[in-house]
């Protein structure tokens, strides 16, 4: 996504920085979560980190789903409704497999 930021920015048309920092948030995102899959023991508040964070980013893209609606091109919008719906169900099972994913089997 950063190193598409450019063309992003025009597809979705949206400010450069909008799409950089949209990349960043993903870069700090899978950094973290690597950093829990490659651990044999998860400590539960690690993964009530990222679920929540996870849960904040899925409520975040659907607002700037509704408030890019007339502002942005309809890849936009669809890009952040579909990221929201995906992360959202992504929160929600993490939620329910908080124990089975706090011990690598």
């Amino acid at each position: 996504m950063l190193a598409l930021s450019g063309w992003l920015s025009a597809l979705y048309g949206l400010p450069a920085t909008f799409v950089v920092g949209h990349a960043c948030v993903h870069l700090v995102y899978g950094t973290y979560s690597f950093s829990l899959a490659v651990r044999k023991r998860r400590p539960i508040w690690m993964l009530v980190v990222l679920i929540f964070a996870n849960a904040t980013w899925a409520a975040l893209c659907l607002v700037f789903a509704v408030t890019l609606i007339g502002n942005a091109s309809v890849f936009a919008v669809l890009h952040f409704v579909l990221e929201g719906i995906y992360v959202g169900c992504l929160a929600f099972t993490e939620w329910k497999q908080r124990e089975e994913l706090e011990i690598a089997k």
